[in-house]
């Protein structure tokens, strides 16, 4: 039998929330109002990685063991108050309002909505085909475990810092980790792409426990794969405090790079995190005050001569 639905006061907006005990993350037993709490706790910082982003939601009507609903466009009855930005799609030649975070109030109606992961583009909708930021994605092999993972991040750090770029780390929720570099809105998808694949053949270039090859088959795997692609318009990476659809309740979770070498991944959770943000704070809040000019990494495209990047 369904448990009666809850009101939720946040910002000055009351969400409705139905079904709050329905068990969400069976490993613990987290429920659907465990994880309305925990966004409830991150939701400052969760809004400052998705603000103004388009942002595609990844829901779970029955908790993460069920099936898997990715949603773009903003479904029909959500409440007038929710801010939201068109998106135009080229393949369909149609336009899509998608959510555009820009207070917790939507995080918790999300969350209503059954949303487990957030995962917003990387442009704003003021300049929606001009990314503000670069994603760095660290993806192992099957047959790559995550010390590998902590070498090659070091390699990274080093690039990044002979560059002058700041590289914001976290843990990708899974078996991987994320940095983020905030860039100027000068330079369009295509641009930013090539400029993470030149940074990418880079990486390649100092350590052979890195592969660009874009298809699975050609790639050794027990390399990490550099995930340029990520950077494609339209392709998107659970933001900074989203929490992932496995059933321990992980999250994606900002890090300062001296802790890669002792932290696991599993440690970041719904029941961990909030307490982890209060004692520590947020550790992207600065994000926006170091922008990185790419141009050095399209004048190493250029001179790789690699032409476009894969599909």
């Amino acid at each position: 039998m369904a448990t009666p639905a809850i009101e939720i006061e946040v910002g000055g907006r009351t969400v409705r929330v139905s079904n709050p005990d329905r068990v969400y993350f069976p490993e613990h037993g987290w429920t659907k109002h465990d994880l309305v709490d925990y966004y409830l706790a991150v939701g400052e910082p969760l809004v400052n990685a998705l603000r103004e982003r388009p942002c595609m939601l990844h829901r779970f009507p029955k908790g993460v063991g069920g099936e898997k609903v990715h949603q773009k466009k903003v479904p029909n009855g959500a409440p007038p108050w929710l801010e939201t930005v068109s998106v135009h799609f080229p393949r369909f030649d149609r336009d899509v309002d998608e959510v555009c975070v820009t207070e917790v109030a939507a995080i918790i109606w999300a969350v209503q909505m059954s949303t487990v992961e957030f995962h917003p583009w990387n442009s704003r909708r003021g300049h929606v085909e001009q990314p503000d930021e670069w994603r760095i994605d660290l993806d192992p092999g099957d047959a790559c475990d995550f010390a590998t993972v902590q070498r090659v991040s070091h390699v990274v750090h080093g690039v990044l810092d002979e560059l002058g770029a700041t590289g914001y780390p976290k843990t990708s929720g899974g078996s991987g980790l994320h940095v983020y570099v905030r860039i100027p809105p000068d330079h369009g998808f295509d641009d930013v792409r090539r400029a993470a694949l030149a940074f990418a053949h880079e990486l390649e270039r100092r350590t052979d426990e890195v592969t660009t090859a874009w298809w699975r088959k050609d790639r050794d795997p027990s390399h990490v794969f550099v995930d340029y692609n990520q950077n494609a318009r339209d392709h998107t990476i659970a933001a900074a405090y989203s929490v992932r659809g496995f059933p321990d309740g992980r999250v994606s979770t900002p890090v300062e790079w001296h802790e890669i070498d002792d932290l696991d991944p599993h440690d970041f959770t719904i029941a961990t995190v909030p307490e982890r943000l209060a004692r520590i704070g947020d550790l992207h809040a600065t994000i926006d005050d170091t922008p990185f000019d790419i141009r050095p990494l399209l004048e190493w495209a250029d001179r790789d001569g690699a032409g476009e990047p894969a599909p």
